[in-house]
């Protein structure tokens, strides 16, 4: 009968093991170190980047279509116009909201923070990096398309008022806050899928509330094409009417499903890096 007990490995075998083995351990804890790093609150700054490039190129296509329409004229429609940032916003929030809250706009990040699902020390830097990546990508339209910034901007229309468009923005902003905060609160659950609501609440938006004001709703959005353009005349509608109506928007979720703070409201606004929870205990 034969022995078929293994045979002992020779000695360059076994330093191959070993070798490989610990080639292999080193992978792993160079990954998990990697994990934790990653998670690390100290390393904010994947978060804003996170936001330049979200917000980027959402500028990239809500600017781009008027621009572009300017340089090939009767090549885009509006409906391709309003609906094209929608879209935009939609992927960027499933493609990286996880990372940073997918926020692309400050009246969104300042909202947040008055519901307490957003600390406030972080609001600065990300309002900052939001109007920076609304900036580059209206100087490079300018500097590709080659026609100005300023057709990429937001204003009122032909005899409307500079009322008439704040009201607009204000009103328009206040839904658009409103179905951000509801998607992310832990009542309805929605999770990654709240970016088809915030998608298409923006294309509907636009398609109706477009004529009159230009359906911004986002102060980076409406900052960049007007530095670039170096025309700032009607930037305070695109800044003082969708805070207000974000502010209102606050307020109606405070109505609708009392303080914010929990979980599910926290990990949307924060993402998925550290979140903190003012309320844990709330979902």
């Amino acid at each position: 009968m034969s022995d078929s007990s293994p045979s002992p490995l020779s000695s360059h075998d076994e330093a191959l093991f070993n070798a490989a083995s610990g080639h292999i351990a080193h992978h792993i804890v160079t990954f998990e170190q990697a994990i934790e790093d990653f998670a690390d609150a100290s390393q904010e700054w994947r978060r804003l980047f996170s936001e330049l490039l979200g917000t980027f190129f959402l500028v990239l296509v809500a600017a781009g279509g008027g621009m572009m329409s300017q340089a090939f004229p009767n090549t885009i429609s509006r409906t391709a116009a309003v609906v094209a940032p929608a879209l935009m916003v939609m992927a960027i929030i499933l493609f990286m909201g996880k990372v940073s809250g997918a926020h692309l706009n400050p009246a969104v990040s300042i909202a947040f923070a008055l519901r307490n699902d957003f600390p406030w020390i972080r609001v600065p830097g990300y309002v900052v990096v939001q109007l920076i990546g609304a900036s580059l990508a209206a100087w490079f339209l300018q500097a590709v398309v080659h026609v100005s910034a300023s057709y990429g901007a937001n204003y009122p229309a032909p005899h409307f008022s500079s009322g008439d468009a704040f009201w607009m923005e204000a009103v328009l902003t206040f839904g658009l806050v409103s179905v951000i905060l509801g998607t992310a609160s832990g009542a309805q659950n929605l999770g990654i899928i709240g970016a088809f609501g915030v998608g298409g609440y923006i294309a509907l938006a636009g398609l109706w509330g477009s004529p009159i004001s230009g359906a911004s709703m986002n102060p980076a959005r409406s900052f960049g094409p007007d530095l670039v353009g170096a025309d700032f005349s009607h930037y305070w509608i695109y800044v003082a009417g969708p805070l207000v109506g974000a502010v209102v928007a606050v307020g109606t979720a405070f109505v609708l499903r009392g303080r914010g703070g929990g979980r599910a409201g926290s990990g949307a606004a924060q993402g998925a890096l550290d979140t903190r929870a003012a309320r844990p205990d709330k979902a």
